[in-house]
């Protein structure tokens, strides 16, 4: 028995060693192993700072592990640590099995370039060269239990380029067994650069191809966009973020087979020509769905609401602001479209859309409830020889029930126009015939001195006066148009031609003779025939007047010269007009406001208060235009400040902004290409400074204009001039705005009667 034990003990002690010795030994061999047969068989070299290996329990743990690129000292792949325990006892069984593999802080670089990718020496060496042995009984592999804890993963195309990655990476996954199809998995990661995160999880069958997946984020990041972009634009920034909680499924190869139903909202979004000037942008775009099924075409929305929207649109003297942006009529977006080798996200994503969207009127579809609130839409037009601007603010519109089953469907939208005027429409629209539709419009409360800036570049007559409206009723049945459209001018008067080069000349007041009835009104007709793909304008109405007031003007000439006459003794009691960017009163002004100070004079009881309205952003656009050509002009004919002479000045009134020398001036002097209009040069030109002293210094003259006729009398205390007001004046030019206290001038009383008496009598329309 001593024998026995001391054999057994002998024994025991062998096997321990034995196997304490495997596993000594086993690991260093193992390191050594995956280093020099690394590239034998990866392709690759591999760094390990340590391995730790048990083959009796099937335990793996490979610490600081390295993987390069081919060829390369850059790292392809890299983790903390490689955790990995494999079923030994299936082994005999011919399985191969991985019950439990954890990634710790693994960090993967993935490399575009084109269609190469940095991993595809990897699938090529990998991928079965001939057909199995179909004989040989089957191999099974099994992975379960994948962990992947806090990693980084970064994605870069060279030829974009695009450099973006994710972070704190978590994915935990059941793995995939030999048997079945299915594999699943739960996430969760941020954003590389800046804020949000983004969870869920996803199922995938790997032999049909199906997949669902639920996908929750909140404020995530979107400026990976930015770098797709830069690919289709010449210059330009972005930002976004999104909030979602959507639920899909679907199959990988048929790209119509999917159904989504869940929210979507995409917030702070702008794009623009720098991240401080946007070209378009907005608070929220909200998409709540219930389900969207192209395949099954199904688009069943409860609502989309989009809040604050903003677009700009701009004209310059070369293109406008989009074409600046995305090349002449979009080339850039086409040329990135047809490079069949590239691949660009939001390229990707508009022909998905596109996919998407395609069967929508010809699906079952529904929108409970349309909504754009609190909009902002601008344009602005530099290609003239003034800026042109007009804006809507606020816009909304409104849609409830879009539903293919109802008989109609009815769209609302009003918007306030600035600086002055309202436009109000009305859609109602067969949802199953887009050529069946009744709209009704109405354009209210336009200042005619509004369009001067084309009305100057084509007559050089700008209108100081007048009102447009504009309204209309459309009724169009299988595409064919009954229509009724009235555009109405109140009230329109031409002023002082203004003279310049690049300025066309017609004669717009003897037009205006012909074109004006009776009432001082502009007003016609303008029926609209045909059908959506012909209409047919129909201008008998403007014709007839036209020929009308041929013979009808002459009767009522002295009636009509009263009511001008009338008009303008009430308006010239009432205000002061200023020609832009000057000082000097006009010789009648000088008369009427001599008389104002005898009035005073003979009543000392009364008073007036003048409250200044100055149209500052014009009066302030001709100063700086007049400052760079003073600037160009003195340079190009080296005049000096002291020999600067009337003659010169009125030379460079005269000289156009579009003066093509002038032009080429500018361009050599600012040098900068994301300046597009002659207003952005000049203000590089000169600066804000000199413009704002000038024009302060232009509001004393006026002032002081203006008060030597009651100062020569000796009335002055009895005007008080009110602090200037910065505005944009209805009528297009700043003016005093005069108020009397106490006693009124008789011409004033007996303008306002007379008046009262012409507004009643026949040829005056109300």
């Amino acid at each position: 028995m001593t024998k026995l034990k001391k054999t057994l003990l002998t024994t025991a002690i062998i096997v321990v060693s034995s196997i304490a010795l495997i596993i000594i030994f086993i690991s260093p061999i193992a390191k050594y192993l995956v280093q020099k047969y690394d590239v034998k068989y990866l392709g690759r070299e591999i760094t390990l700072s340590w391995a730790y290996v048990n083959p009796f329990t099937g335990s793996v743990h490979l610490s600081d592990l390295k993987i390069y690129e081919e060829k390369s000292d850059s790292i392809f792949f890299s983790a903390n640590g490689v955790t990995a325990n494999f079923a030994m006892l299936k082994l005999f069984a011919k399985t191969y099995e991985i019950s439990e593999v954890t990634l710790n802080k693994p960090r993967g670089i993935i490399i575009q370039n084109k269609k190469e990718l940095n991993f595809n020496d990897l699938i090529e060496r990998f991928t079965p060269k001939e057909n199995r042995d179909s004989t040989k009984a089957p191999v099974h592999f099994n992975i379960l239990d994948i962990k992947i804890k806090d990693g980084e993963f970064h994605y870069r195309e060279e030829q974009i380029p695009v450099n973006y990655f994710i972070k704190n990476v978590n994915i935990q996954s059941t793995g995939k067994s030999w048997d079945a199809d299915t594999i699943a998995a739960k996430f969760s990661l941020l954003p590389g650069i800046g804020s949000g995160d983004m969870k869920g999880d996803l199922t995938i069958n790997l032999e049909n191809r199906d997949f669902r997946f639920a996908v929750v984020t909140h404020k995530f990041d979107l400026g990976i966009i930015q770098q797709y972009i830069n690919d289709l634009t010449n210059f330009g920034s972005f930002r976004a973020n999104l909030d979602a909680d959507i639920k899909a499924n679907g199959n990988l190869l048929d790209k119509e087979d999917l159904t989504v139903s869940g929210i979507i909202g995409v917030n702070d979004f702008h794009f623009g020509k720098t991240p401080k000037e946007d070209f378009a942008a907005f608070d929220k775009l909200d998409l709540a769905i219930i389900e969207v099924s192209p395949k099954k075409k199904v688009y069943l929305i409860d609502s989309i609401s989009l809040n604050h929207p903003y677009f700009k649109y701009e004209r310059y003297d070369h293109l406008d602001n989009l074409q600046n942006m995305f090349g002449r009529k979009g080339s850039n977006i086409s040329a990135a479209a047809a490079d069949k080798s590239e691949f660009n996200l939001i390229i990707e994503i508009a022909r998905y859309v596109k996919i998407l969207a395609r069967n929508f009127f010809k699906s079952d579809y529904k929108i409970n409830r349309l909504g754009i609130y609190n909009g902002d839409i601008k344009f602005n037009d530099f290609s003239t020889t003034e800026k042109f601007a007009i804006q809507l603010n606020p816009l909304t519109v409104i849609a409830d029930s879009i539903d293919k089953k109802n008989k109609r469907v009815n769209v609302d939208l009003t918007a306030s126009v600035l600086p002055y005027g309202k436009i109000v429409a009305s859609l109602s629209i067969n949802p199953q015939d887009s050529s069946d539709f009744d709209l009704n419009y109405h354009l209210q409360n336009l200042p005619l001195a509004l369009f001067n800036p084309y009305i100057i570049s084509f007559t050089s007559y700008p209108l100081d006066r007048g009102t447009l409206e504009f309204r209309g009723k459309w009724n169009v049945r299988n595409g064919t148009i009954q229509s009724e459209n009235r555009l109405t001018l109140i009230d329109p008067r031409v002023s002082k031609r203004i003279k310049n080069k690049e300025t066309k000349w017609i004669p717009v007041p003897l037009i205006m003779a012909f074109v004006r009835e009776q009432g001082n009104v502009i007003d016609y007709q303008i029926p609209i025939t045909g059908d959506l793909k012909d209409p047919k304008l129909n201008l008998w109405d403007v014709i007839g007047d036209v020929v009308g007031n041929i013979f009808i003007k002459p009767v009522t000439i002295p009636y009509r010269t009263e009511v001008k006459n009338t008009e303008m003794e009430i308006e010239k009691s009432l205000s002061v007009k200023w020609q832009t960017r000057s000082s000097s009163l006009l010789p009648s002004q000088e008369k009427f406001v001599d008389k104002i100070a005898d009035f005073l004079k003979k009543n000392p009881e009364a008073s007036v208060t003048i409250h200044p309205q100055q149209y500052k952003l014009k009066e302030s656009e001709y100063i700086l235009f007049y400052e760079a050509k003073k600037k160009y002009y003195m340079l190009s004919n080296e005049i000096n400040a002291e020999s600067f002479s009337e003659d010169n000045s009125l030379k460079i009134d005269k000289m156009s902004v579009k003066d093509s020398l002038f032009v080429h001036f500018l361009k050599k002097q600012t040098n900068d290409s994301l300046l597009f209009t002659i207003q952005e040069k000049c203000n590089l030109l000169i600066d804000s400074a000199v413009v704002n002293a000038k024009f302060i210094e232009l509001n004393k003259q006026r002032k002081n204009a203006f008060m030597k006729f009651f100062k020569a009398v000796g009335v002055e205390k009895q005007v008080k001039v009110f602090a200037d007001e910065n505005v944009v004046p209805y009528n297009g030019f700043s003016f005093y705005k005069i108020e009397f206290k106490g006693e009124f001038p008789e011409t004033l009383i007996d303008a306002y009667s007379k008046m009262n008496v012409l507004n009643d009598e026949a040829p005056r329309k109300k």
